[in-house]
């Protein structure tokens, strides 16, 4: 008898403007997969000139900010003066550290135009020895990319290694990100690559060991041994995982830490503007009104 998986369902949130998101971790009956502690998954979602769903500047702390797009294009800028532009296929890992601001928006050359914007932003929680390190942004365009064939599908190891393959995308834990493509009629074989292991299928139905798993579920898989993953049709799915976090974490808003006092000091922080500002920015999201940045 084999360990049975856990399925998360997701639940939509609203970024502004009606930009919905599919928001599969936090989750109440599973925290965390590995180091991530959040992931969201964006579209596709058909952006016209006259939307507005700007991402405005706002702060992080003790995490790192993990955005991959299937497709479209988002302009990052930051409170360390980064500025790039996040196409489709790259990896962009900010790492928050003891603080950062940035912002999120449609590049200028695309304002007047339509087209599509679809991916995932995930958030790692830095290790406790690293949660006050000094904030940096690295863009590991696609090129860089480790992508090979395996079993029949196409792999890109995005974070860690597999199958022989080394992502150059820099981490503070064990941290396994994969993107596979599994034609029609696949199968493939999951090793026990990382300690804690998620696979979310991102445009079509997969079985798991012969278990169902439907689109935009997350399926946590037992600890310690292989899965085998099939489709009927073919279909994208994204691998998630690594070593267990080094104790617990308070999320709150943008915040991430070990420590509920440094969310607190983080939140009186940002609502003093004293976290930095990204250059050119004039607007901010002010600090929601929530129990965890009360003192007490």
């Amino acid at each position: 008898m084999t360990d049975p998986l856990q399925l998360l369902k997701p639940h939509d949130k609203d970024l502004g403007g009606g930009f919905l998101v599919r928001r599969l971790l936090p989750a109440a009956q599973q925290r965390s997969v590995g180091p991530f502690v959040f992931f969201d998954h964006m579209g596709p979602v058909t952006e016209h000139p006259e939307d507005r769903h700007d991402v405005r500047p706002h702060p992080h702390i003790g995490l790192a900010t993990v955005t991959y797009l299937f497709e479209g294009a988002m302009m990052h800028r930051d409170s360390l003066g980064s500025a790039q532009e996040i196409l489709p296929g790259a990896i962009n890992w900010m790492t928050a550290g003891r603080g950062i601001v940035h912002s999120e928006r449609k590049p200028e050359r695309l304002k007047d135009g339509t087209f599509v914007n679809h991916g995932l932003q995930l958030w790692v929680a830095l290790p406790r020895e690293h949660e006050e390190v000094e904030p940096s942004f690295v863009h590991t365009p696609a090129e860089a990319i480790p992508a090979l064939t395996e079993q029949g599908a196409a792999v890109r190891v995005l974070v860690g290694e597999a199958f022989g393959a080394k992502s150059p995308v820099a981490t503070l834990s064990e941290t396994l990100y994969l993107d596979i493509r599994l034609p029609a009629g696949g199968r493939f074989e999951l090793p026990a690559l990382a300690p804690e292991r998620a696979v979310y299928p991102v445009d079509g139905d997969v079985r798991i060991d012969g278990d169902a798993v439907a689109q935009h579920a997350m399926a946590v898989l037992p600890e310690g041994r292989a899965v085998v993953i099939e489709a009927d049709a073919a279909v994208r799915l994204v691998v998630i995982g690594g070593a267990p976090l080094d104790g617990p974490r308070f999320m709150a808003w943008n915040f991430v830490s070990s420590r509920r006092e440094r969310i607190v000091e983080a939140g009186a922080d940002w609502a003093a503007q004293r976290m930095g500002q990204v250059p050119g920015e004039t607007e901010f999201i002010p600090l929601p009104d929530l129990p965890a940045f009360k003192a007490g």
